[in-house]
């Protein structure tokens, strides 16, 4: 039998404890770390490993297996699915498992077990969703708008394939349509990184899962078979996820975010890695973190049942692309085992305080009437104020217009009409167009507590965006170093205000007190706090912001909580360049190859270190902070000198929060005139303050209110697919359960007892 090349997922007997923790969350086993052999005692070695994904999530009424038991006894096991025998479609593979695509479950919970002679038996629960999900995102957001053509109202439509080749023509590029029924004479060759050399095909998968489209792209042999336990040679069993931009809340079917476009892809490709993306995993199409890994998750149990197993997942992508790679890789460690985040963002809601101070501070700057009597600004003082003194307005204005409306749940989303949209006056009961609300089954409903009238008169909460201002003083750091004034610093802070649960501008600042979604957000990984992000390694290409809203801070903000959590940032690299945004122009491939490497070599690592310490000490030795050319060309192994992508702040930062930025609702300390050394107030101005700052003023030393580790692995739902608000964890990955199996002699004196 032609079996894949290299460590495969959690497959050999050696992997057998890794096998029971970690292949039940789909994840590689030497992603597992290092765990103690078992001991030994008078039963059996007997377990049944899920390799496709955990045995409580399995999708599409199939899950790939494998049995792990004593060589003696593998001709005389017997296998059966609840009352079905399916020993026969069981093989034996040279690592002394048994392995089967084991089909034809039922919806819900399904039992697999594995009984051998003298009298031990071992079982797993198998349960078993719709391919159309929910399998822990929760109950699905409506109403949803179907792509023309499904079949029903889950959105379902054939799986169709679509073929590309790579020619010898050198004038054409890219990857060209390729016909399987008129082969074209000038297709090229490739040999993958197993030495395996084929015709440059590509078959493309375009299917619906989860109610939205998903793609998979990946060397193919027209008119040869290929099964999950037997998959075509060219495969390397390595997996490279694609994924959008932005953040927005569609009501609608999307697409897929290409797989085999320029760039990475057809370099991936013709190297044996299988590219795969989904239209949840493109966070401008969804921006809920449970819902694209749901997405992803669902994805790779259909790669592994349909073409075989994995080694292991690469990430990669810009914008809103690096914000689904690292809080999926921080909300749910094992989804990706290597990131490639580029202009990069840690997650949406951290970063959502300095959208909203950018869309308070600009309302302000704008109006000169809300300026105080002798109070004037100059471009350069409103750049101080906003973080960035070349940048700072134009940043903040291109924020605003970009992704301030993802706030505004009037905002026409995708999927929905003005006759069903939320209204405040003529339909207050309608969809409201915010990424807060399409997150309701993460965040919950305001308490009634916290009601405005809308809410009271329907009868039920909206969602409050886990955003606070209570105690900012906004201009801080430049009132300190004379950038601006103390009647500016005093006017500025009392006249910014803040937002309604409509995001309209109101002159009181949002506070959040009492409120579930702050607490939920650090909970679920909406605030990606990155204390799991120790388990995936990261390359981060990171070029300068000319005013374009991809702030350089963000890759050391992640640097920080990660040096926060675990005292080490080792696992992480940043690479920088001049190109805006991207560092360098071939800095996607290139950190593709080094992360590749740097996989690899985790993966053959076979110490009792822990996986975090294996990505750290395999790191390759030239995979480090490095500094581009812009043009390919690495000219040092480190960060670039000063000036190529200089790391500004936000209006956050300049009020004293550290460039961790992920405190959304800051602790307060009193008022304290003598905290403003060398400043000299007026008795007027200072009795603004005090009537500004009632409660007090951030005491950024502590954390933030509600700051707490991300949970891994939430699930929203419960066993009947109601929603669990807030959600719960869902504890670890289910395990195979060993028993004794009575004798029949035994049986019988039972029966006669």
């Amino acid at each position: 039998m032609q079996r894949g090349v290299g460590v495969r997922l959690c497959g050999g007997v050696a992997a057998v404890v890794a096998l029971v923790l970690v292949c039940a969350i789909g994840v590689p086993a030497w992603a597992a770390g290092s765990h103690k052999a078992p001991t030994k005692s008078a039963k059996p070695a007997l377990s049944i490993s899920v390799l496709s994904g955990r045995a409580n999530l399995v999708t599409g009424g199939s899950a790939l297996v494998a049995v792990t038991l004593p060589r003696a006894d593998r001709r005389k096991v017997k296998l059966t699915l609840d009352r079905r025998n399916v020993t026969r479609e069981f093989v034996a593979e040279p690592s002394g498992q048994l392995e089967a695509l084991v089909t034809g479950l039922a919806l819900g919970s399904n039992t697999l077990q594995a009984t051998v002679p003298g009298g031990w038996a071992t079982k797993i629960m198998l349960v078993d969703h719709p391919n159309t999900g929910p399998i822990f995102a929760g109950p699905q957001l409506e109403p949803w708008v179907c792509e023309a053509g499904a079949t029903d109202r889950q959105c379902d439509k054939p799986t169709s394939f679509s073929y590309l080749y790579m020619s010898t023509n050198p004038a054409t590029s890219g990857l060209q349509t390729y016909n399987p029924a008129a082969p074209p004479s000038d297709v090229a060759m490739t040999t993958t990184d197993q030495g395996v050399t084929v015709p440059f095909i590509v078959r493309v998968e375009t299917g619906y899962m989860d109610r939205d489209q998903y793609q998979i792209a990946v060397l193919y042999q027209p008119g040869k078979p290929w099964t999950p336990l037997d998959p075509q040679p060219q495969f390397d069993h390595k997996l490279l996820i694609t994924h959008g931009a932005s953040c927005g809340d569609d009501r609608t079917t999307g697409t897929a975010p290409a797989t085999t476009g320029d760039g990475v892809g057809p370099y991936a490709l013709g190297k044996g890695f299988m590219i795969m993306s989904t239209a949840l995993d493109n966070s401008g199409h969804n921006c809920n973190v449970a819902l694209q890994a749901e997405s992803l998750v669902m994805a790779k149990q259909h790669i592994i049942t349909t073409y075989g197993t994995l080694r292991y997942t690469i990430g990669t992508g810009c914008s809103g692309g690096s914000l689904a790679q690292q809080w999926i890789a921080n909300a749910y460690p094992g989804v990706y085992q290597g990131i490639l985040p580029t202009c990069s963002f840690p997650d949406a809601w951290s970063t959502a305080t300095q959208f909203l101070d950018y869309h308070l501070l600009l309302a302000y700057f704008k109006d000169p009437t809300k300026w105080g009597l002798g109070v004037a600004w100059t471009p350069t003082q409103m750049n101080d104020v906003m973080g960035d003194p070349t940048y700072g307005v134009q940043n903040a204005e291109v924020s605003d217009a970009a992704q301030f409306h993802v706030a505004i749940p009037t905002d026409p989303c995708a999927g929905t009409t003005d006759a069903d949209r939320y209204n405040p006056t003529t339909n207050p009961g309608g969809v409201r167009c915010t990424i807060a609300d399409a997150a309701i089954n993460v965040f919950g409903p305001e308490p009634k507590a916290l009601w405005s009238p809308n809410e009271v008169k329907i009868g039920h909460g909206f969602v409050r965006d886990p955003v606070d201002n209570v105690g900012v003083q906004y201009g801080l750091a430049a009132l300190k170093s004379g950038e601006i004034t103390a009647a500016q610093f005093v006017n500025l802070n009392a006249a910014v205000g803040g937002v309604d649960i409509d995001s309209n501008l109101t002159p009181n600042r949002i506070n959040s007190a009492g409120s579930p979604s702050l607490a939920r957000a650090y909970r679920s990984g909406m605030i990606n706090e990155a204390n799991n992000m120790n388990q995936v390694a990261i390359i981060d290409c990171r070029g300068p912001n000319p005013g374009l809203f991809h702030d350089a801070y963000r890759a050391f903000a992640i640097r920080a909580r990660l040096d926060r959590d675990f005292g080490t940032h080792a696992n992480q690299v940043i690479w920088e360049g001049p190109v805006p945004l991207l560092a360098d122009a071939d800095c996607e491939k290139n950190s593709f190859i080094a992360m590749d490497q740097w996989l690899t070599a985790v993966e053959r690592d076979d110490s009792t270190r822990t996986l975090p310490e294996k990505i750290i000490s395999d790191r390759p030795a030239d995979v480090t902070d490095e500094c581009y050319s812009g043009t390919g060309l690495l000219l040092s192994h480190s960060l670039c000198p000063s000036g190529v992508v200089n790391v500004e702040g936000t209006p956050r930062t300049v009020a004293g929060d550290p460039i961790t930025t992920d405190a959304n609702k800051c602790q307060l300390q009193p008022l304290n005139r003598n905290s403003y050394a060398g400043i000299t107030f007026t008795d007027a101005e200072w009795a603004q303050l005090q009537k500004t700052f009632t409660t007090g003023v951030c005491d950024f030393s502590k954390p933030g209110v509600g700051q707490q580790p991300t949970i891994p692995w939430m699930t929203y739902q419960n066993a009947k697919g109601q929603v669990i608000y807030g959600g719960r964890p869902m504890g670890a990955p289910p395990v195979s359960t060993e028993f004794r199996v009575p004798t029949k002699n035994k049986a019988k004196a039972h029966r006669r007892r």
